[in-house]
């Protein structure tokens, strides 16, 4: 199914002449900036020197931080008066990212969502709730609006309150959910205590935080759908940027209005197709904050074969950020590997939390651990035994010790928007 048949499957030459142009339109609106236009100069570069689509490599790179730095509007290209909403990035440090957007931006945005939902066959029959935070996270209203675009009957349920928020999608007949992957496993939990088995669910569309794909798999088996992932930022609109189709095999990236690359986040190579870093965007129809090879921080790579589905650019599930990155004793670890590992072992419940400190000088990493009920019989050579399974499988995986706490089912905390598993300590110890 296709919500934009011409666009979504656009190739060759028409796909290039028409990103070039739009990339062209970007530099101009982007040098109505500042930051951006001192930046050009400096690099002696304007809108006349893009005559392929790889001279974007031409263009400076721009960070988050750049982005802070001009807070609250250094980043506008528009008046104003022409910024009809503001969102603002979540859990950063120091002061947010401030994205403005004109008429023109919801109106891609929202276009952007309905391609998606489309993708995955959703349609006007459906009955969508929408289970994330409508505040300044761009979450909410960005799936709400793509949804109404195609006619869906929309529930702004929004977060928490979980025991109403089953007994909606049982009484007004759900088909469709939109959350995080930790808030979905809660749901689930919940779902099974109140002892409904959410028959209408058939889609759920999970993004905001990197997840296996082992958490796909209990996803669906406990909620009853089929999984998809979502990827965006406030910077690029908010999610949605690229999406699963139904093969479930990497996300597309709609090349008409994004150009992606991956770099070496140390060196800024460019990278090419298969080859896993740092995930760099150009937005090419932005028009209240247009951006220049936005740095991500997600790490992921191109995929450079050919989707049976038709549609173009892909890349693969992400595996974490690069400022999310853990180095324990050297190792690189990532908290979505600890996810996978955890998620393939029967034993092991939906939670788990990461503790990383400095102990006479030596890195060390703890994971505590829920267990299913109905391992936790509290011998303690059945505990022992799930314990250096558990190990093993972390050290098969990581390349790294790592020590293990079991903890019983439902004692750790629970999450309603993105999941905060990984707590390092190791600036206390110094």
């Amino acid at each position: 199914m296709f919500w934009n048949k011409e666009m979504e499957t656009l190739r060759g030459n028409a796909l290039e002449d028409l990103q070039v142009k739009r990339l062209r339109q970007t530099i101009r609106q982007a040098e109505k900036v500042p930051f951006f236009k001192a930046v050009l100069k400096e690099k002696n570069v304007s809108a006349d020197d893009i005559n392929e689509i790889t001279d974007v490599s031409k263009l400076p790179f721009t960070t988050k931080k750049d982005l802070q730095g001009g807070y609250p509007f250094g980043f506008m290209a528009v008046p104003k008066k022409e910024i009809i909403r503001i969102h603002t990035t979540s859990g950063t440090t120091g002061k947010p990212t401030v994205v403005g957007y004109t008429r023109k931006d919801l109106d891609n945005w929202s276009e952007l969502i309905a391609r998606n939902m489309t993708m995955v066959g959703l349609t006007d029959e459906d009955t969508f709730q929408n289970a994330v935070n409508y505040g300044l996270f761009t979450g909410g209203l960005g799936f709400h609006y793509g949804a109404e675009k195609i006619g869906m009957t929309v529930i702004p349920s929004g977060t928490g309150n979980t025991k109403r928020q089953i007994e909606m999608i049982d009484d007004f007949g759900v088909t469709a959910v939109h959350c995080t992957p930790s808030y979905a496993m809660h749901l689930a939990e919940v779902a099974e205590a109140m002892g409904t088995t959410l028959e209408t669910f058939k889609t759920g569309l999970f993004g905001a935080e990197p997840w296996s794909e082992n958490t796909r798999k209990t996803l669906e088996k406990k909620l009853g759908v089929t999984a998809y992932d979502s990827y965006g930022m406030s910077e690029m609109y908010g999610p949605g940027a690229a999406f699963e189709c139904p093969e479930r095999d990497g996300l597309h990236f709609w090349h008409d209005c994004y150009l992606i690359e991956i770099i070496d986040p140390v060196t800024e190579e460019v990278l090419g197709p298969g080859e896993r870093g740092e995930l760099v965007v150009t937005p090419l129809v932005k028009e209240a904050m247009p951006l220049l090879r936005y740095r991500t921080g997600d790490i992921t790579c191109i995929l450079d074969d050919e989707c049976p589905c038709g549609r173009g650019a892909r890349i693969a599930r992400l595996t974490g950020r690069s400022d999310d990155m853990l180095v324990i004793r050297g190792i690189n670890v990532f908290p979505s590997q600890i996810e996978h590992v955890l998620r393939s072992i029967p034993e092991v419940g939906d939670q788990f939390m990461v503790y990383v400190d400095r102990i006479n000088h030596l890195d060390e990493m703890t994971i505590d651990v829920e267990i299913k009920k109905e391992y936790f019989s509290g011998e303690l050579k059945d505990l022992e035994k799930i314990q250096k399974k558990i190990i093993h499988a972390l050290k098969e995986t990581l390349n790294l010790r790592t020590k293990v706490n079991l903890v019983e089912h439902d004692s750790l905390p629970r999450f309603e928007g993105k999941a905060k598993r990984v707590i390092d300590r190791r600036g206390d110890s110094i």
